[in-house]
């Protein structure tokens, strides 16, 4: 091991300064000694007389690995400063450099030894780390026995040492606080106090026993060092010296100073474990097997072994501790080096963690794992070189561990002098002393620094207390406990005290991406995992001044390291295991709870320096329902290693070797019958033996599938590619990084792509390695440019290396340097690979279920499980139907890890065809039914899929198989249907009927329009007239049902389409509008009047969903009126008769002063008796009440004579009479309501009368009355016509009592009432000015806000609801800039988070109803207008920067276009912006789409290219990549194109628009049709609405004006001008009949559509308005009496009277001459002067 040189001056715990007597000049010179390199062992013998040598020479000895220092001057101030007693050397030569650093050469044989003994008193005092070497054997003989004098007297003198001193001290502060606590506890104490104080005292108890005992452990320490150096013997010490090494004939006085060093630090940490070391070593000597538990931070794995080498007890043999992990063994190996550094010989402490069976064991303490020593075992050495076993973390119960204890256990039986600890901190040493005979278990307490636990199972509360640092938002799919980890972590790091914080996690990448997500300056964040390198791990002991050590760790760091400064844990109580399923033959990776132990053991680790704390991310229960030890891992993992070393050890019959925990029986027959497939082991001798490929196997000591596929290769030809595939299967998982930010990681995915092979991960993962072996020069810097693990590969190239030396030492095997197989031409390796890897996993087979939500199906398990994400055939648009996979992950969900694709025809070679076909019988087939509209779609869909997720429920039931999937891609007009095939023909025909279904009723959809009040038009597709009615028929009828909610709204549509096949338009009475009857469902329109008078006759009476539908026809010709359909009152009247008793109860102590009160009471005409209650309290009893009274009649005289309290009043009835039946009640209703309805002849359409059936226990008959809500005032006059009246069918005293409060709902969401509020509550608070008029607003169970309105009259409700409902209707956003693409875009990310902006900004409610396509916005006026500015100013702005999709996977397209693509213009897309610089392009690898910002040109190039990049491949079928574009209207390229639902067709909208406002103008062009040539399909309504939104109404008149001029013999408009009534043109051989206009009142004949003329025939009313005066003159012929005014030509008829006539224009004739005159005395004068007569 090489240890790193530290150049700080050495201080020894053990320096004190030298007597004054002898001050030495050189004092700052102090070197610390690292080397490996350890000068010869100085051998003390006893002197012997020889001749003294003429030159003796002194050799001063530098150490370190570059033997630098100290310098020159340095050693020369060194010698120079030697005492002036001790002889100066005859000579001396110093170095400037290299081992040797001085010769100092002295004559004689004193002088010399005085002189080396002066130099090691040096190096003792502290002042030097050089070493005395004397090669002279004569020099070395004389100078020994001074040098060990001068040992011992320093021995003794440290046993009295400051460093002793110390801990004396610190033994008396712990005695006197012991005193102290004592005397505490002799006065009087609270229980709580006398509990804390003896807690208290014992742990001062048990720190100075550990404080004596380690003085103790000490002091004999030094005793045993000067017995050494004196050669003593003391009877007084019993049991094994503890060092024992040190004693012998020869002694290497600088191994022994290191010795002396390391206890002076030993005494100084103060280990636990020191304190017991004799102990120990007694036990280990009495016992050949010993149970050490330990507490983590005891210092049991790094201090035993050294205990062991010590005391000399394993001789010459070696001493191995064994670690589960390979981190583990490396860096306990290092860090014993470093503490025992000079201890004991070159190379003693090494490490193991690869090891050959070749290779032995030399050195003196040997880390590794317990995988290679079980290797070693298994080889025919045994473990005759070997003396002491320790197996550390044995709680770990790894299966190696578990094997190799079962192999000790027989070799303990032979061998007496083998030994073998068992350490652990937490392990269950019962089951362990049970399985070794009995043996004994040592305990050593560790430190006893307090660790407070919190439980803290939900973090969210106590984080949100605090401002957290920032957590990047990346985009990964890790589980919570992640993000609680490090929201835990923030929240310590920012509340509490300094202190290293230690976060456990359960995977490298969790680890990893938690680094990468915490951010802190003021934090040095550390991950710590078992794939971590040397110098990578050495991080996290390190101190960093200033700053937080924040570390990031699996449970590595439960035991296996300590870490010191670690003051507080974050523990998630989770980790990740791999299980093997012995039933499926599957492994999976699962996350899953840790035992109490581990729990123990992580909140330990906060414990090691100090008080710590301990966060639990989870609760106390859930600690106290956890295992107290975990499983051991041979019950958890597949056994097909263990069972082949099993067998290798000889041992036959498996079931019934010795394990410590025996596995499930099951999974030893999995594993025996899986390495029977693989040919690993053959049965024979009712035995199972190794095949030469199963002793290959154990050899090559890596799991028997990688074995398999190495061996297989190797036949193939493939060595290089067995060797790399198996290194590379075991580290899969991490070969590529994808960490970081969004932006990172999309990149990370984007330099994936072009490694990716279509034949799955294993050969993706081959790819890399080639491309990373093939002789680049930098390959980390490659590794970073393609986001690819350096340490992955690395640690694959030294697994490569490993398995190469391997096959050359033990099976002669040499692997070439040269690969065979190219990833980039696929060639016969790629199958032969494919049939290697599937011969090797073919229990891990899965077949695709044939769609993606399903993804494979494990054939062995049974169960469907996805690929991992990660996977590399995502990149190639293609699902294999056959692959194998490593294993299972599950983290929750289940993913395929390591998938490869297979061949079919390679099947048969590991099943029979017979189960293939079985089993492809059972896969999942498609079928695509397309042309269908997006509408239709939608509506098949229903509202969150609801309707969807019915038909599916339906297939899935009916034909019992519930992965029949039925998808929808919209894009594509498409649905698609999963079923299996003998399954598919049921599926299609019910699918396909729906669609069917949905697409006729959007073909026949229709609005209802009324261009007068006389007349309703069906406006429909192709904005056609489908239906005018001009007569009072009917066109749509009302759906009733007991339980309206629960209909299936599909169901019951398709119910009416089967019967009466003419839906023009449905309407549903939802929850949101309140209606006046509950059990209404809602409205079907048709097309003629025929069909709705079918739909009554053939629907009433039919039973559906477990009550009788109810049809009602509903009036065509009425005025809408009122905004809501209808309004309900309710009536009733007595069933039983009074006995003219009543009961009235009163406040408390009241009863008497209403007796009181009340003495002469009249009720009814009589006076009736009061008197106190004797059964019932504070209630008076009533008697005398007439029989006619009603319970309010008697409650209002009550009221209007006494002034207490009346609570209620209950009438006492007889047993209830004979009455009408139901039926009769409500003909009797009928009959005095219709008498007050302006249609008295069909009153249903006008109000419904329900009487409900009375319960037996019933006193009251109720009804339940609906009237139309136009009919307010003749609703009320009625009420108040049966208010107090009888029904001619009931007796006298069954008056009727109406209830004359009207109420009315109104409803609105929870987020619409929270920005309309205050509006609401001002217009509620104006309500209350209104007299009879009252509200009540509550909040319904699914959280929306309900507005309860009750007046006294029906037109009084409806002024109220009006500004309510215009208060939630919003206002819908008009804009001619806001075209339907943009709008659109409020779906995508940008979108949202602008409509979301806006609705902070401007405190209002933006909707956006994906169905119609509008938006609306709700709140205050001014906010609205605000909010609608800023929202189409945002999504203008979105729209131009919305980017173009290229999409670059499809039916047509190559299935490896995504990977040509990165591979010419690179994974960061640089040879786009070299041709495109000013386009913005991002490349989704999920979705395998382009996306591409920028101009048109821009666009159309990046498009081109990518054309070019398809023309220029292989493919066969050249897709197209760029759609046909044309507008069929313009022939130019679309812009804000619109799909026709009829037919799917494209157009630019302004173009349709364009042909909709021809029409308009022209009234001419309908029905409006589709103009792609050939197509002619009307444009559907839907499309309608979408293109004139503003302008339907005017396109209605146009086709109207339209429909009635392509009709002239059938219809006319009114004569009036701009009046849209119509009326129907009489038959040419009827009368004509009048028709008044209802809106300008004008009569018109139907045959002439002249002015109505009753009496006279059309003809010659048209000869009248043509000349008016012919008949006039006609009639004149032959009459005297008929002449004309000589002034206005008037004609006038004479029958009698004087010949003065005046006519109309006030002129006066005379009759006989006609003459004028002005006046009648004029003319009269006249009759008297001229004519002599009047």
């Amino acid at each position: 091991m090489r240890r790193s040189q530290d150049r700080r001056p050495f201080r020894p715990p053990d320096w004190a300064p030298p007597p004054p007597h002898r001050h030495l000049d050189y004092r700052d010179h102090h070197y610390h000694n690292q080397h490996q390199y350890q000068p010869q062992h100085q051998r003390y013998r006893p002197a012997q007389p020889s001749p003294p040598p003429p030159q003796l020479a002194v050799f001063i000895l530098r150490t370190g690995p570059d033997y630098s220092a100290p310098t020159a001057t340095e050693v020369e101030a060194l010698v120079g400063g030697l005492p002036s007693p001790s002889p100066s050397p005859a000579s001396f030569s110093v170095n400037s450099s290299g081992r040797v650093a001085a010769r100092l050469v002295f004559r004689s044989l004193p002088d010399a030894a005085a002189a080396a003994r002066e130099l090691w008193a040096h190096r003792l005092e502290g002042h030097h780390l050089l070493t005395v070497e004397l090669r002279d054997p004569a020099l070395a003989a004389h100078a020994s026995p001074l040098i060990a004098s001068l040992f011992a007297a320093h021995a003794s003198r440290l046993l009295d040492s400051d460093l002793s001193a110390l801990s004396a001290a610190r033994s008396a502060e712990l005695a006197a606080s012991i005193k102290a606590v004592k005397g505490r506890l002799g006065s009087p104490n609270r229980f709580r106090d006398f509990d804390q104080l003896n807690l208290e005292m014992k742990t001062l108890q048990a720190e100075k026993e550990l404080v004596d005992a380690k003085i103790a452990e000490y002091q004999a320490a030094m005793r045993s060092i000067r017995r050494a150096m004196l050669r003593e013997a003391d009877d007084d010490e019993e049991g094994v010296d503890v060092f024992g090494a040190v004693q012998g004939v020869e002694v290497d006085f600088a191994r022994v100073h290191k010795i002396m060093l390391r206890e002076c630090r030993r005494l100084k940490e103060g280990l636990p474990i020191y304190a017991y070391r004799r102990r120990i070593l007694n036990h280990i000597f009495t016992n050949q097997v010993m149970i050490l538990i330990g507490e983590t931070g005891s210092g049991k794995s790094t201090q035993l072994v050294q205990f062991l080498a010590d005391s000399g007890l394993a001789a010459g043999s070696s001493i191995v501790c064994t670690q589960p992990r390979k981190i583990a063994a490396i860096s306990l190996a290092h860090r014993v080096d470093e503490e025992s550094n000079g201890c004991y010989g070159d190379n003693s402490v090494m490490s193991y963690s690869t090891l050959l069976n070749s290779q032995g064991f030399g050195s003196k303490i040997i880390f590794t794992t317990d995988s290679c020593l079980l290797h070693h075992c298994m080889s025919d050495k045994g473990l005759d070189d070997i003396s002491y076993i320790v197996v550390d973390e044995a709680h770990e119960r790894s299966l190696n561990t578990d094997l190799l204890l079962a192999m000790i256990k027989n070799k303990l039986l032979d061998r007496l002098d083998l030994r073998l600890i068992i350490m652990s901190a937490t392990a269950d040493a019962d089951r362990l002393t049970e399985y070794f005979y009995g043996c004994q278990t040592f305990h050593v307490i560790g430190r006893s620094f307090p660790v407070e636990i919190k439980y803290v199972p939900g973090i969210s509360a106590e984080a949100s207390l605090n401002t957290l640092p920032s957590i990047s938002s990346v985009a990964c799919a890790t589980a919570s406990y992640v993000t609680d980890v490090v929201r835990m972590v923030s929240f310590i790091h920012r509340n509490e005290e300094e202190g290293a914080i230690l976060a456990f996690l359960t995977s490298q990448l969790e680890v990893e991406w938690s680094c990468e997500s915490f951010r802190d300056p003021n934090a040095v964040v550390l991950p710590m995992h078992g794939k971590l390198s040397h110098a990578e791990q050495s991080l996290v002991f390190k101190s960093y001044p200033g700053k937080r050590k924040i570390i990031f760790c699996t449970n590595i760091a439960e035991t296996s390291l300590t870490i010191k400064d670690v003051k507080y844990v974050v523990d998630c109580g989770l980790a990740k295991e791999c299980r093997f399923i012995p039933s499926s033959g599957l492994n999976i990776l699962k996350v899953n709870w840790i035992s109490k132990s581990s729990a123990n053991q992580r909140a330990g680790r906060a414990g090691r320096t100090g008080a710590g704390k301990c966060y639990r991310l989870y609760s106390e229960s859930d600690f106290s329902m956890m295992e107290v030890h975990q499983e051991p891992e041979i019950r958890k993992v597949h056994l097909g290693t263990a069972v082949l070393r099993i067998l290798a050890l000889g041992v036959g019959d498996v079931q019934n070797f010795e394990f410590v925990d025996a596995p499930d029986p099951e999974a030893i027959n999995m594993a025996v019958n899986n390495l029977e497939q693989l040919g690993a082991i053959e049965c024979k001798y009712n035995g199972f033996e190794l095949t030469d490929i199963g002793r290959h196997l154990v050899k090559l000591g890596i799991e028997p599938r990688l074995g398999k596929i190495m061996l297989d290769c190797f036949s193939s030809g493939l060595k290089k590619e067995g060797v790399v595939l198996a290194a590379v299967m075991a580290n899969s998982s991490s070969i590529f990084c994808r960490v970081g930010t969004n932006e990172e990681k999309y990149k990370a995915d984007r330099l994936k792509v072009p490694f990716c092979h279509p034949d799955g991960d294993l050969f993706t993962s081959l790819a890399v390695y080639k491309k990373w072996e093939d002789g680049r020069e930098n390959k980390n810097v490659w590794c970073w440019q393609n986001s690819i693990n350096a340490k992955t590969l690395r640690r694959c190239q030294e697994t490569i290396s490993e398995l190469e030396n391997c096959l050359k030492h033990e099976l002669n095997i040499i692997i070439p340097s040269y690969w065979r197989w190219n990833p980039e031409e696929p060639t016969l390796h790629d199958a032969s690979l494919k049939r290697i890897i599937l011969s090797s996993l073919r229990g891990n087979l899965a077949m695709f279920s044939g769609h993606e939500k399903f993804g494979y199906q494990v054939i062995s398990a049974d169960q469907p499980v996805q690929l991992h994400p990660s996977c590399s055939l995502f990149i190639y648009d293609s699902k294999p139907e056959w692959v194998v996979f490593a294993e299972i992950l599950s983290v929750p969900n289940q993913y395929l890890v390591c998938v490869t694709a297979v061949d079919h025809d390679a099947l048969c070679t590991v099943h029979p065809m017979s189960l293939i076909k079985e089993l492809e019988m059972n896969k999942l087939q498609r079928k695509v039914i397309t042309g269908i509209g997006n509408k239709s779609l939608r509506r098949f869909c229903g509202k969150s899929g609801q309707n969807l997720h019915k038909v599916v429920s339906l297939l899935r039931e009916g034909c019992r198989d519930d992965r029949i999937t039925v998808d929808i891609d919209f894009s594509g007009n498409e649905v698609l249907l999963y079923a299996k095939q003998h399954d598919m023909e049921k599926v299609f025909c019910i699918v396909n009927d729906a669609l069917e279904l949905e697409a006729k009723l959007l073909r026949n959809e229709c609005d209802e329009r009324r261009p007068s009040c006389s007349v309703l038009a069906l406006f429909g597709s192709g904005a056609e007239i489908k239906h005018l009615e001009l007569g009072k028929r009917y066109l749509s009828v009302e759906i009733l049902h007991q339980n309206p909610w629960d209909i299936d709204e599909k169901e019951l549509i398709r119910l009416v389409d089967d019967h009466v096949p003419s839906i023009a338009t449905f309407y549903i009475f939802g929850s949101f509008q309140a209606t006046s009857d509950e059990m209404k469902w809602g409205k079907f329109t048709f097309l003629k009047p025929e069909n709705a008078e079918d739909a009554i006759s053939k629907l009433n009476g039919i039973e559906f969903h477990g009550s009788l539908l109810k049809v009602v026809p509903v009036c065509s010709y009425k005025n809408p009126g009122l905004p809501f359909p209808a309004v309900r009152a309710k009536v009733s009247w007595p069933r039983k008769p009074s006995r003219g008793h009543a009961l009235v109860t009163c406040a408390s102590g009241e009863a008497e002063f209403v007796v009181k009160d009340c003495f002469a009471l009249g009720v009814g005409g009589r006076y009736v008796n009061c008197e106190v209650s004797k059964k019932y309290e504070n209630c008076v009893f009533v008697t005398g009440v007439p029989l006619h009274v009603t319970e309010p009649e008697l409650y209002h005289a009550f009221r209007g004579t006494t002034t207490r309290t009346i609570l209620d009043i209950r009438l006492l009835r007889g047993p209830s009479t004979a009455g009408p039946s139901v039926s009769e009640c409500e003909e009797a209703l009928m009959r005095e309501i219709s008498q007050f309805m302006p249609n008295k002849n069909f009153p249903g359409q006008n109000f419904r009368v329900q009487v409900f059936n009375p319960e037996d226990r019933d006193s009251m008959m109720r009804a339940s009355i609906t009237f139309d809500g136009s009919l307010h005032r003749e609703a009320a006059t009625a009420l108040d016509h049966l208010q107090g009246s009888v029904l001619p069918c009931c007796l006298p005293w069954q008056i009727i009592q109406c209830q004359h409060v009207f109420h009315s709902t109104v409803s609105c969401p929870t987020r619409i009432y929270n920005v309309i509020s205050q509006a609401v509550g001002s217009l509620l608070e104006s309500f209350r000015s209104q007299k009879g008029v009252s509200y009540n607003l509550e909040k319904t169970e699914n959280g929306n806000f309900r507005v309860k309105l009750t007046a006294n009259a029906t037109k009084t409700i409806a002024d109220l609801r009006r500004p309510l409902e215009l208060l939630m209707e919003g206002k819908t956003i008009n804009h001619p800039d806001l075209t339907l693409s943009a709008v659109q875009s409020l779906l995508s990310r940008d979108g949202l988070a602008h409509l979301r902006s806006v609705e902070k900004e401007t405190g209002t409610y933006i909707h956006y109803d994906r169905q119609s396509l509008n938006i609306k916005v709700f709140g205050h006026t001014d906010k609205v207008a605000t909010a609608e500015e800023k929202l189409v100013h945002a999504l203008l702005q979105l729209h131009e920067k919305k980017p173009h999709e290229v999409h670059l996977r499809g039916r047509n397209l190559p299935p490896n276009l995504m990977k040509e693509v990165i591979k010419k213009f690179g994974a960061d897309l640089e040879g786009f912006k070299k041709e495109v610089p000013s386009a913005e392009l991002q490349l989704n690898t999920r979705q395998h789409v382009l996306y591409v910002r920028g101009s048109k040109e821009d666009k159309q190039r990046v498009e081109e290219m990518i054309s070019e990049l398809i023309t220029s491949s292989d493919h066969n079928s050249l897709g197209q990549l760029l759609s046909e574009n044309a507008c069929p209207i313009c022939f130019c390229e679309l812009e804000d194109p619109f799909k026709l639902e009829s037919c799917g067709h494209l157009f630019c909208k302004a173009c349709l628009v364009d042909q909709c406002e021809s029409a308009m103008k022209s009234q001419d062009g309908f029905p409006l049709c589709c103009l792609k040539n050939g197509c002619k399909k009307l444009l559907l309504l839907v499309d309608l609405r979408s293109l004139l939104p503003d302008k339907l109404d005017e396109l209605f008149r146009a086709s109207l004006n339209a429909f009635v001029a392509s009709s002239p013999g059938l219809y006319r408009f009114c004569s009036t001008p701009d009046c849209m009534s119509i009326y129907q043109v009489a038959p040419a051989d009827a009368e004509g009949k009048p028709f008044v206009c209802g809106s300008c009142y004008v009569e018109i004949c139907t045959k002439c559509h002249l002015q109505y003329h009753p009496f006279i025939s059309c003809e010659a009313y048209k000869e009248y308005k043509a000349d008016p005066d012919a008949t006039l003159r006609e009639w004149r012929k032959g009459k005297e009496n008929v002449k004309s005014c000589p002034s206005c030509g008037y004609t006038i008829e004479k029958t009698e009277g004087c010949n003065h006539v005046e006519c109309r224009c006030g002129s006066h004739i005379c009759w006989a001459c006609l003459e004028n005159f002005k006046s009648s005395e004029e003319c009269y004068s006249h009759l008297r002067s001229v004519h002599q007569s009047y």
